[in-house]
């Protein structure tokens, strides 16, 4: 809910000054701010000559001015009169503060502009609606705080304590992107070359942190972000104690022994309208689910347990007290951290947020994940029927996995095998992305010209993993942007992907690292697995519950990512599997794919 205030004042008291001064003084701790200016006599926003002013005489009710700086909407006010402050506020988008200057008779908190050379007497007597002076000159015997008029960080400061904005000075941080990461922050120690699955993790994990700045958004256009900040509620839930069934209220400790027997008073309470006044002792009143509970309501019988009748509810003993209510903040009180800094939001994160009274919260930006595929033989698909290319699959799957991870994904295209191709788009890509993935080259080899070229302009560091599929995964950095060069062949693109880059990518943009989430279930199969890698195989729930896999393990056979439904894990050690043995079945929605 946006917070109003005011700045009011005779002629010549520095009403605008202060309000230009106070504008710059939100805006630099973060705070978003609109203004709306009272203007007077024959003051008009538009002037004869100009199109617009031919517009509105030419009988337009409304005229909108568009630039490539702003626009602004004139609305016609017929007969001529003073539009209402609020049909004005009405009208403003979203801000935390709307700051007013002028409109002195409207009944919002105001603090009064005074200069003593004017001549002019103070407002502030006259109007409990103005809060504080702010003077240039020194004043006594007043009944409210006195500001220097140029003082305008104290003058912000008392403003927001009066709309009870919850931050002070020391807490605002301003929208400060963080450090990029080292250039030796992949690099692994020295002699070591194969890595397990999880030390690799661990080593990644270690390396990054978040890359992303923060902004400011409404709460319903939150889903997917991740919160920058702490969100603290603004109201208790539920903010007031409240019927939790259709029933009638009374106090318990007027009741008696034996049936009870009621008069009902007039009237109900039902959500969003509120029993008025007191309910006398020894009556009952009808409350609905939701409802407030009025004054000497603490306990509600169930309607279903009531017999009504001539204006009295009849009902058997034994109702507790407090039956069938809900108690104010049982729920979350006010001032209570609801979700941490860090947390990724989802539907019901947002009616948390919501129901707290959080219309705007602080959020990191998406990060924005270059997508680029690399080599010769790579072509789009359908544009050739030549054995010899290959269609570009990985580019779609992982620009579709960015999105669904909630990143904003860029589509850095295609590039052949040349360096200097290479080099002009990783220079491209560098000023407009956070990370980028590229998939192919990733290797050692004469034709790998991805990891050369990182090897010789950037800081490139090869893991070789122990897994399979996917054992090539490089990590460099490109002008201070990480890249994540992934396997060429569609499997181990998407499993390399899955287990390492969406963790990754979910503690760059800012929030926590996020190990997928798996189950045991009986194997549908029989394999034996040599000891030294961890082996992920494309596998689906059958109807027995079973994880049958692929038929193929062959990192080509691209059908088998469609035909799965996730993966099932081998551990890094020998084993001997047979039908009905436990496996670890990790579902593609655990890695975020729905």
């Amino acid at each position: 809910m946006m917070k109003i205030y005011g700045v009011t004042g005779w002629k010549n008291a520095g009403k605008t000054g202060l309000m230009e001064r106070l504008v710059a003084e939100f805006t630099a701790r973060g705070i978003s701010v609109s203004t709306v200016k009272h203007a007077h006599h024959s003051f008009d926003v538009d002037h004869k000559g100009k199109d617009s002013y031919r517009h509105r005489i030419a009988g337009a009710q409304e005229v909108m001015l568009a630039s490539t700086k702003r626009w602004a909407l004139m609305h016609e006010s017929r007969p001529p009169q003073d539009p209402a402050l609020a049909e004005l506020l009405s009208r403003l988008s979203p801000v935390d503060l709307v700051l007013v200057e002028g409109y002195k008779r409207d009944r919002h908190p105001k603090v009064e502009a005074f200069r003593a050379e004017t001549g002019n007497p103070l407002i502030a007597p006259e109007d409990e609606t103005i809060r504080a002076v702010a003077s240039d000159s020194p004043l006594e015997g007043l009944d409210r705080p006195v500001f220097d008029l140029n003082n305008t960080s104290a003058i912000a400061d008392f403003i927001l304590k009066e709309v009870g904005w919850k931050q002070d000075r020391s807490e605002i941080r301003p929208n400060i992107v963080p450090p990029p990461l080292r250039n030796d922050c992949f690099a692994l120690p020295a002699g070591v070359n194969w890595i397990p699955v999880d030390e690799a993790l661990e080593r990644l994990q270690k390396s990054i942190h978040p890359v992303t700045g923060r902004e400011e958004i409404a709460v319903d256009l939150a889903l997917g972000r991740i919160l920058a900040e702490d969100a603290v509620a603004v109201r208790a839930n539920p903010p007031g104690p409240n019927s939790a069934v259709d029933g009638y209220g009374f106090a318990h400790e007027t009741l008696d022994g034996g049936v009870q027997v009621l008069p009902l008073v007039q009237g109900r309470s039902a959500a969003g309208a509120a029993f008025a006044g007191t309910l006398p002792a020894g009556h009952a009143v009808r409350i609905l689910t939701g409802a407030l509970l009025p004054d000497g309501v603490d306990t509600v019988v169930l309607q279903e347990d009531v017999t009504l009748q001539e204006g009295h509810i009849a009902f058997q003993s034994g109702v507790r007290a407090g039956a069938n209510t809900r108690k104010a903040g049982e729920d979350v009180q006010a001032g209570e951290k609801v979700l941490a800094a860090g947390t990724k939001l989802r539907a019901p994160e947002l009616a948390l947020l919501s129901g707290v009274g959080l219309s705007r919260i602080m959020v990191r930006k998406r990060l924005r994940v270059g997508v680029l595929s690399s080599g010769d033989e790579i072509v789009p698909p359908g544009s050739t029927m030549d054995v010899a290319k290959t269609y570009d699959a990985n580019r779609p799957m992982l620009l579709a996995l960015a999105r669904g991870w909630d990143c904003e994904a860029i589509d850095l295209g295609h590039v052949p095998d040349r360096r200097d191709l290479l080099r002009d788009a990783f220079d491209e890509a560098s000023g407009k992305v956070d990370v980028i993935m590229t998939s192919g080259g990733a290797s050692a080899g004469e034709e790998d010209h991805v990891s050369a070229l990182l090897t010789q302009e950037g800081t490139m560091q090869s893991w070789r993993i122990a897994m399979k599929p996917g054992r090539p995964l490089a990590l460099a950095l490109w002008k201070g942007i990480p890249v994540f060069g992934l396997p060429g062949n569609p499997v181990a693109a998407l499993v390399c992907a899955l287990v390492f880059a969406r963790p990754a990518l979910l503690r760059l943009a800012g929030g926590a690292w996020a190990a997928p989430m798996g189950f045991e279930v009986p194997a549908a199969f029989a394999k034996v697995k040599k000891p030294g890698r961890r082996e992920y195989l494309r596998a689906r729930i059958n109807a027995k519950g079973e994880a049958e896999v692929f038929k193929s393990e062959g990192s080509g056979r691209i059908s088998g990512l469609s035909w799965a439904d996730g993966l099932v894990e081998l551990k890094d050690g020998e084993l001997s599997i047979k039908h009905g043995d436990p496996v670890r079945f990790f579902p593609y929605a655990s890695f975020g794919v729905c």
